[in-house]
């Protein structure tokens, strides 16, 4: 058989229905109005047990038999049936009917020809019934169905779309199964002979297929993921779901690559009540590229211990340092080349201080290490961080009263994977005691503060101890003001604000040249740390600062919503004094430091705009730029660009877009429209409104003017064909000024039922600013289930 056939052990289950683009629409038939609408707690609700009969002519014998005639309604809790002849057998609580039958229970409609049913136990048959299915907002037509109970039912000769059937002609995609058994209570469906056809083509099949039917999980196999890529080949994957227990399920997908190999990705997800895990694991056992095995594994766990004392460990390692750059799944992190594993306990607590007050206690303990992938082939070499091994620490601040005060003590031992590099222990203290003054409209705070640190090295250090240490006080006067005014502007009241804001800071300096530098690094130069009295992170390297930090804010605020309309912002150093400990290694003698400019704008209906620039006010001239600019006249519609310059270092363009194109595409979109009905049990009749056969271009482009290259492009469609939608987007990364892979992604998803391909939706939705998806998976299941929806896993 082939490979298609079988691993259609595909969810064919319609999944929950899903807010779209375009809100789904039932055919005119399931929709139309009842004689007797069902209202709660009236007569005839839902919780009234009673039968309800109501036509234009009654007749039958008490205690026998009613037979209704013309418009004919019965009606029993949620159970409504509808028909031109009626006959209703009360010995047996048996209904029969017959004309333009209409029968409803819950959110699914029944329409046929005929129907027997006993309305108590919910037993009974439908022939030649078209059916429509709330939930999934989809529906299809059948030869039978066969009521056995409220919660079975078995339909034969079914076939099953959330675009409208038609006779004769061909319906985009289709569902048919000879036969299938519905056990809502098992949470169980089983179909025979299921075929899927998209476009009259036959695309999945399987001989027996079991599903889930409500969303409860359920152990089978999920919908095969295809993936092509330049790195890995061809590659097709067909994950198994198995859910073991309420709080414990597992995944494992066989993987075949065509430039790689065979291989299985796992994943183990477990959930107790006191802690909850999961572990991910990747497994190459011959790449054929590398010849070689190749594997990732990821770890995380978190939960609570005694006494209030919470935990969380997060493990990631792969097999080998060109892991990242072959494409390979199971290593994805923010820093693809440095993969952290961390483990850590904290505990919180208030605690009564006699003379202090009320004291907030922060103990915690930390072990990192890092595994840096070096680029061996291209030299293109990363400083890898220190490990901490252990860290240790403590942290106490008050919780109110005149004084905000703080102190935290830590220990921290530090290796390094470099057996060249200086290691060894450090003990520090950091604190502060600050006393507020002021209120809403203006704040002046004295601030007093400390750093203390004591090194042990295991090799001497410059000046040939091994041993050393230094504290380094501080003390800043933070002052600010908010004044506000009522104004007009943009054809609306506004208040205007006025934000004043000087900071006096002085910080002896310290010679810390022959001390190690473990953690601490440069700060970058924005309107936030241009308040800082440190220009360094970290602990190791405090500089030296005599100076006042002068700024000034202006924002424009709607007084109906409070939203901001536009900012505007500046703010420049003053040096008193030499800073003779900076992030360069020069002494900055000049007294003014480079000016910061940031402002940004939303007033202007459909338009966001933002920017920021660092001025050298030595030299004249602009040394940093972000500008950002954002068009979204609608839903599905936004376009974006960026542009980021440092001067000397870098220049980059960005750009965004997600529109529709139609009539781009036309030839092709005609020919799919051609045989396709313009109207379905989720799509309304094709208007110039409607998001039917709409084709939509998405992207994001990364362009490195200073290179002359791109370093990242993202490039793509998305069609909603109202029951349908395709995805076709490629992406292009580069690995090194000299490499790049290349990854394309197909996805069809078939409205009603599954996602078929690869998911390419999380990598638009990263990076693309303002794009929105046509179908919201938030009505998707949390947890994969055989059901089909919408799943990434490994």
């Amino acid at each position: 058989m082939p490979l298609l056939l079988w691993t259609a052990a595909l969810a064919l289950a319609p999944t929950a229905a899903a807010a779209q683009s375009c809100p789904a629409k039932a055919p005119e038939w399931a929709t139309q109005g009842l004689r007797l609408p069902v209202v709660e707690g009236e007569a005839g609700g839902p919780d009234d047990d009673r039968i309800h009969l109501e036509a234009d002519h009654l007749s039958g014998q008490t205690g026998e038999s009613l037979i209704a005639d013309g418009r004919a309604q019965l009606r029993r809790g949620l159970l409504t049936l509808q028909a031109e002849h009626l006959e209703y057998r009360q010995r047996d609580d048996r209904v029969k009917a017959s004309g333009q039958v209409l029968l409803v229970r819950g959110e699914d409609r029944y329409q046929g020809s005929e129907l027997t049913l006993n309305t108590e136990h919910q037993e009974g048959y439908f022939l030649e019934p078209r059916f429509f299915l709330g939930r999934n907002q989809a529906g299809g037509r059948a030869e039978r169905v066969d009521f056995i109970g409220k919660n079975r039912m078995v339909v034969r000769g079914a076939a099953y779309s959330s675009c409208e059937l038609v006779d004769g002609e061909t319906t985009p995609w289709v569902l048919t199964t000879r036969r299938v058994r519905l056990d809502f209570d098992a949470n169980e469906g089983v179909a025979e002979g299921a075929v899927l056809r998209f476009y009259g083509v036959p695309i999945l099949a399987a001989p027996v297929l079991s599903f889930p039917v409500t969303d409860a999980r359920k152990s089978g196999w999920l919908p095969p993921l295809i993936t092509t890529s330049s790195n890995t080949g061809f590659g097709l994957s067909v994950p198994y779901y198995w859910n073991i227990a309420p709080d414990l399920d597992a995944t494992v997908t066989p993987t075949l690559l065509t430039k790689r190999g065979a291989g299985v990705e796992g994943e183990l997800r477990y959930l107790r009540e006191r802690w909850r895990g999961e572990v991910n694991g990747v497994w190459l056992p011959r790449d054929l590229a590398a010849d070689r095995s190749r594997w990732a594994t990821r770890w995380t766990q978190q939960g609570d211990l005694p006494s209030g004392v919470r935990y969380d460990w997060h493990a990631l390692r792969v097999s080998d340092d060109n892991y990242w750059k072959d494409g390979l799944r199971g290593a994805e992190s923010l820093t693809p080349r440095l993969l952290s594993s961390t483990a850590q306990t904290r505990q919180r607590r208030l605690l009564a201080v006699q003379g202090l007050g009320e004291v907030e206690q922060q103990l915690y303990a930390r072990l990192q290490q890092w595994q840096v992938l070096q680029d061996t082939g291209t030299g293109n070499q990363i400083d890898a961080p220190y490990q901490r091994t252990p860290q240790l620490g403590a942290l106490w601040n008050n919780r109110g009263g005149p004084l905000q005060w703080s102190l935290q003590t830590e220990f921290n031992h530090f290796t390094h994977t470099d057996a060249s590099r200086l290691t060894g222990s450090r003990l520090h203290a950091l604190g502060q005691v600050a006393w507020p003054l002021g209120d809403e409209g203006w704040r002046l705070t004295p601030r007093a503060s400390f750093n203390a640190a004591g090194y042990a090295v295991d090799h001497p250090l410059t000046d040939g101890r091994t041993r050393a240490g230094r504290i380094i006080p501080s003390f800043s006067l933070d002052s600010a003001w908010s004044l506000d005014r009522e104004t007009r502007g943009f054809d609306r009241a506004l208040t205007q604000t006025l934000e004043p804001r000087l900071l006096y800071a002085y910080t002896p300096w310290r010679d810390q040249s022959a001390l190690p530098n473990f953690d601490s690094a440069a700060l970058d130069f924005n309107a936030t740390t241009v308040f800082s009295d440190n220009v360094f992170s970290g602990v190791d390297r405090v500089s030296d600062a005599h100076q006042i930090t002068g700024g000034l804010t202006t924002r424009y605020l709607d007084q109906r919503s409070g939203a901001e309309l536009a900012r505007l912002g500046v703010a420049q150093r003053y040096r008193l004094g030499d800073q003779r400990l900076t992030a360069d290694g020069e002494a900055a003698t000049s007294r003014f430091s480079d000016v910061l400019v940031q402002g940004s704008l939303t007033a202007i209906p459909r338009w966001t705009l933002d920017s920021s620039l660092q001025f050298n006010t030595d030299a004249d001239r602009v040394v940093r730029t972000i500008t950002s600019v954002r068009y979204s006249p609608g839903p599905l519609r936004t376009l974006y660009a960026s542009h980021r310059l440092k001067r000397g270092v870098s220049e980059q363009l960005a750009l965004g877009w997600q529109w529709p194109i139609d009539g781009l595409l036309a030839p092709v979109q005609r020919l799919f429209d051609r045989d396709t009905p313009t109207a379905g049990p989720v799509a309304a009749q094709r208007s110039a409104s409607s998001c039917d056969g709409r084709l939509y271009g998405v992207g994001a482009l990364d362009y490195s003017l200073r290179d002359r290259r791109i370093s990242g492009a993202i490039v793509g469609f998305e069609y909603d064909a109202g029951c349908w939608i395709g995805r076709v987007v490629a992406r292009r990364q580069s690995t090194s000024l000299q490499a790049a892979s290349t990854q394309l992604m197909l996805q069809l998803e078939l409205v009603g039922l599954s996602r078929l391909g690869t998911n390419p939706l999380a990598v638009l939705k990263d990076n693309i600013p303002g794009y929105q998806l046509l179908r919201d998976p938030r009505a998707a299941a949390v947890h994969p289930t055989a059901s089909g929806g919408d799943t990434d896993t490994p």
